[in-house]
């Protein structure tokens, strides 16, 4: 029989409801919607299309928020999926599934430090060099400040994602007060038109890549106020903020710009807005994309190391890494062991380079813990829940079959990508047996 959890008793309560939708929301909203509206507009050619996928998107991402919900409601305890795929499947696929958060999430944390610096360069020029020294002092910063406190991060990350929905609602008031001004500028030439399902199917893989990270906020689960209510009702409101600024920013889109006007904008918002801010667009943007980034940044720092303390705790990792500090309530050595782990990323690699390696890691987990969910329903052993999804078999049907369209393409797209991240999570088996025997070692 697999042991139960429990908190560890240095961790605080301290994160409430509000901290919490604001999780939600810092972890989704990154720099992907400012970049693959213009990529879904390349793909689909219609605006009812583009609709259709960030509100088909939300909807899949929303199955998977209730599946969460419910097994966070289940088990309130740091760790998040760690700890719901070693409740159903044991610690050998939990351990497999820790193993490649390992490596896969620390690529995450450079991937967004590195577009912080990119974009810092499009207003300051920096070289290639400098990108890098700034994107390790980011997630130094950030790591510093959720190691002083969980209280002092989230209120960080907090202030960073208030800061972001400001200057996103900006942004959409200005493209609303422009609508209908002008009409929107002749297309450009020579941009393929594309229909069919094969084209919306291929449209709603980057859309949902967009939407992903909602599922990160089950990691605090440990340091929720009253999670068995407050964990489910601030995935539903994070999500739901999420899919409405989304659709917003996709309608303003496409009332001052044609669709293949913003296939052709690598930052299309840029160009819907320029006509107000005219020369200082670019710059505008930038610092848009800055703060957006930022905040998610902050708020995976604050999050994602619960998941290697949870490990440690539960002899899956050193445990070292698992010990809370006594003084500050918080995984110090977890948090630094992940920062130093993104900070040789960004080191040693490129932005495309770390983008391709997170893109499918965590994506099979996913699947399990549709499984996960299901299969604890049925067996009616999961403990007290506060929450209950409805039609919990149907959602976990809808996010699975989503979860292998998005496989199923970047195989057939990127067999390259595919096979490095499976060939990753095939070699925590063979590492998972030498881990067990080290702890045995250990213990005699």
């Amino acid at each position: 029989m697999v042991p139960s959890h429990t908190p560890p008793a240095a961790l605080s309560r301290t994160l409430g409801l509000g901290t919490a939708v604001l999780v939600v929301v810092g972890l989704v909203i990154g720099s992907g919607i400012f970049r693959v509206p213009s990529v879904v507009a390349g793909i689909v050619s219609s605006p009812a299309s583009m609709i259709s996928l960030w509100v088909t998107g939300g909807v899949l991402t929303l199955c998977l928020g209730l599946i969460y919900a419910e097994l966070g409601s289940a088990m309130p305890v740091a760790g998040g999926t760690y700890v719901y795929l070693r409740r159903v499947f044991g610690e050998g696929v939990a351990f497999v599934f820790g193993w490649t958060f390992l490596l896969v999430n620390p690529a995450s944390w450079a991937t967004l430090a590195l577009s912080c610096a990119e974009f810092v360069a499009q207003i300051h020029p920096l070289d290639a060099r400098r990108e890098r020294v700034l994107a390790v002092t980011l997630i130094g910063i950030f790591a510093l400040a959720n190691c002083r406190s969980a209280r002092f991060g989230a209120r960080l990350q907090n202030a960073a994602t208030v800061a972001k929905i400001l200057a996103i609602a900006a942004a959409i008031a200005t493209m609303a007060y422009l609508a209908g001004a002008a009409p929107p500028p002749a297309p450009p030439a020579g941009i393929p038109s594309r229909t069919g399902v094969s084209a919306w199917l291929t449209g709603l893989v980057a859309v949902l890549w967009a939407y992903d990270g909602a599922a990160g906020l089950c990691s605090l689960g440990g340091e929720l106020r009253s999670p068995q209510r407050n964990l489910p009702r601030a995935l539903i409101l994070g999500v739901g903020s999420v899919i409405l600024v989304y659709v917003a920013i996709n309608l303003g889109l496409l009332q001052s710009l044609a669709p293949a006007t913003i296939a052709a904008s690598p930052l299309p918002l840029a160009a819907a807005i320029e006509p107000l801010l005219g020369s200082w667009t670019a710059s505008g943007v930038a610092c848009l994309v800055i703060v957006s980034t930022a905040g998610t940044l902050a708020v995976s720092v604050l999050a994602d190391p619960r998941v290697f303390m949870a490990m440690a705790q539960d002899g899956n990792f050193f445990r070292s890494v698992g010990v809370v500090s006594s003084a500050r309530h918080t995984p110090v050595n977890a948090i630094v062991l992940h920062s130093a782990l993104a900070c040789v990323y960004v080191c040693v690699r490129s932005f495309e380079q770390l983008a391709a390696t997170y893109v499918l890691g965590l994506v099979p987990f996913y699947v399990l813990v549709a499984i996960a969910a299901w299969r604890l329903r049925r067996s009616r052993v999961a403990g007290s829940r506060a929450f209950r999804a409805p039609a919990l078999a149907l959602l976990c049907g809808v996010w699975i079959v989503a979860a292998f369209l998005l496989i199923g393409n970047a195989l057939a797209d990127t067999p390259a990508i595919v096979a490095i991240n499976l060939g990753l999570t095939i070699a925590g088996v063979p590492v998972y047996f030498l881990w067990c025997r080290y702890r045995l070692r250990r213990v005699q």
